[in-house]
């Protein structure tokens, strides 16, 4: 990082979600809660894919990876929010800030590509399912999700080579609870409208494109199956709810905020707390109360824990 930058300023201050502190108190419990419920839950749905046998199969695979991110992409931003709760003066190091956006947008890049995979997996699955052990084997499901992390680290590199090069030297704080790109460039001493446009012009083409990829896959699922047998319709409707439920969640706030920005603070605010807190909150109840599978793992997984009690 220039020399520049850390002379001129050496830490941002981020305003929070409120200033009142009797709600921030209400936050903090609020938001801890659900933090704490995002690591154990994906941490359960972890640990249940790799001990039972039965889960064994690519898109449980893949689903092993997606909790992982998210549980990633909400300690980015959740843990220092919620410490930023009870303190007086809510402030970010430069190199914090610049740590926050590299690995924020790195993990969000990666779960877009994810969902891809775990579209492309459901349509091998569905539309080809006397295939599907060969398309989808083991050693392509490690190497779909290496390109997952490449792409978003990739995409992550190509916003910070710009970022960190930023002159700041004046204002260093903003209304937000969190380092973004739009927040952090709007404090660079220097006309930052068109490099703004650019950004939200790279993150936005990385997430249409994912999203545009997602609707075709589903779609032709749905044809597909829906060619085939007249049944087929409801089964691939309930086999795919889950995942495009989930698309939607994620996709959305995305969407709002890097290719249809709004001006409004707290409605940046709320999309911004959306897809890094209760997305992956809502993940593993998506998956694990929709699949039978899932429900059927975790009751093996209890008669176990429960029979061990009982011999120890």
């Amino acid at each position: 990082m220039n020399k520049e930058n850390q002379s001129g300023v050496s830490e941002f201050v981020l305003l929070g979600l409120c200033h009142s502190w009797n709600i921030q108190v209400l936050l903090f419990v609020t938001f801890l809660m659900l933090y704490l419920t995002i690591i154990s839950g994906n941490t359960v749905i972890v640990i249940l894919i790799i001990t039972d046998l039965h889960l064994h199969s690519p898109i449980y695979f893949l689903l092993a990876n997606l909790s992982f991110v998210d549980m990633w992409l909400s300690s980015v931003t959740t843990r220092k929010m919620i410490t930023d709760f009870l303190r007086e003066n809510k402030t970010i190091s430069f190199g914090g800030c610049m740590c926050q956006i590299l690995f924020a947008h790195f993990i969000a890049a990666s779960e877009m590509v994810l969902l891809v995979i775990m579209a492309y997996d459901r349509y091998v699955a569905i539309c080809k399912p006397l295939h599907c052990s060969t398309i989808m084997s083991l050693q392509k499901c490690i190497g779909l999700v290496v390109t997952s992390w490449a792409i978003g680290f990739a995409h992550a590199m190509s916003q910070m080579v710009v970022i960190v090069q930023l002159p700041f030297c004046g204002p260093r704080e903003r209304d937000s609870f969190f380092c973004d790109i739009p927040v952090v460039i709007k404090l660079a001493c220097m006309d930052s409208y068109n490099l703004e446009i650019l950004m939200n012009i790279d993150s936005g083409m990385v997430a249409v494109t994912c999203f545009i990829l997602l609707l075709i896959s589903y779609t032709y699922i749905l044809l597909t199956v829906h060619q085939s047998s007249k049944t087929g319709t409801s089964k691939a409707l309930s086999t795919c709810t889950a995942h495009i439920t989930v698309v939607v969640l994620f996709f959305g706030p995305c969407i709002f905020i890097y290719v249809w920005p709004v001006t409004i603070t707290w409605v940046d605010k709320f999309l911004a707390v959306f897809y890094s807190v209760i997305t992956p909150l809502l993940n593993p109840a998506i998956y694990t109360l929709r699949n039978q599978e899932m429900k059927n793992a975790m009751k093996r997984f209890r008669s176990y824990y429960m029979d061990s009690k009982v011999n120890i």
